[in-house]
């Protein structure tokens, strides 16, 4: 163990981060050091966390390697919400390090981002930019997002505010969730059955977590009205691609908008990139600037609240 207990660290405070991060962000948490680039593997993650107790994470996944080999390690700040796949919380909980992510930095982002990708769905965005690039000059027939049923799975913060803009745009807008509770989403609450026989356009907005992994797997998808749109922001897991995939070539899902995947960054030879009834975004449906300084201030909020605790 460490005879000497190192300042609190963000680890890997890069990219688009680093660019927005200011003086005035971190000064609620004076000694505070900075690290701005990306560790390059586990031994540098450990590197920068070893001998602390507290620290920032943005991307780096915490895993029992990591987490062992850094025993002074009482509290981590993480960068995001879904800890699960960014973290192994059992080994955490085993040596008593505390991981707690941040929430809500993001709903308005990646609520606009689904009804986009929705959007771009009806209006066959994607397609008719590929064609117009290539020279096929031809119109192309759309839908109106007003009138129809625009279906929640999950009613989060993301999902309440993904509703409230569905909502104004004229969809009708249904949900479901676990809790069965709607908030203030001013959505309808109905069933796991009614939500797939009835959205034209599915949004998912669950957490992923053995209780939603492959929610909507091959029987499940079997049962999502013909020539629906699925949207997914949230997480890759909650999908059975394969299955997915099936009902995108036989022309049961209309189409799929999707921001993220099982493997990340994807790859240019995966399925899905030659896929015309299918929307791409590279897993930044939350990535704008106004997100990016809310997540930091809330992070260095978040670190300050630990560190706090832990006297």
């Amino acid at each position: 163990m460490s005879t000497t207990i190192k300042p609190p660290a963000f680890v890997d405070c890069y990219g688009d981060l680093a660019e927005r991060l200011t003086p005035d962000m971190t000064r609620s948490c004076p000694g505070l050091e900075v690290f701005r680039d990306e560790p390059g593997d586990e031994d540098a993650l450990i590197s920068r966390l070893a001998g602390r107790h507290h620290a920032i994470v943005y991307m780096g996944y915490l895993s029992g390697k990591v987490l062992r080999a850094c025993p002074d390690l009482k509290t981590v700040a993480y960068l995001s919400t879904g800890l699960e796949t960014h973290a192994d919380l059992d080994a955490a909980g085993e040596l008593g390090i505390r991981i707690e992510g941040v929430k809500g930095y993001g709903d308005r982002a990646v609520a606009e981002h689904a009804v986009t990708l929705a959007l771009c769905a009806l209006k066959r965005v994607a397609e008719g930019d590929r064609k117009t690039r290539n020279g096929d000059w031809q119109l192309i027939r759309s839908e109106e997002i007003n009138g129809k049923v625009f279906g929640l799975m999950g009613l989060g913060g993301i999902g309440r505010e993904t509703a409230r803009l569905a909502g104004a745009l004229g969809a009708r807008v249904i949900a479901w969730n676990r809790s069965g509770e709607p908030g203030d989403s001013g959505a309808r609450m109905v069933s796991f059955d009614e939500l797939l026989a009835g959205s034209d356009i599915l949004s998912l907005h669950l957490a992923l977590n053995p209780h939603t992994r492959s929610i909507l797997g091959r029987e499940a998808i079997s049962r999502i009205k013909p020539g629906a749109v699925l949207v997914n922001t949230a997480r890759a897991g909650l999908v059975d691609e394969e299955a997915m995939m099936v009902s995108l070539q036989t022309g049961h899902l209309r189409h799929c908008a999707l921001d993220v995947f099982h493997d990340e960054p994807l790859g240019s030879d995966s399925p899905l990139t030659r896929c015309e009834n299918v929307t791409l975004t590279p897993h930044s449906a939350w990535l704008t600037t106004d997100s990016i300084d809310r997540l930091l201030m809330a992070g260095i909020n978040l670190l300050v609240q630990q560190m706090d605790r832990a006297e």
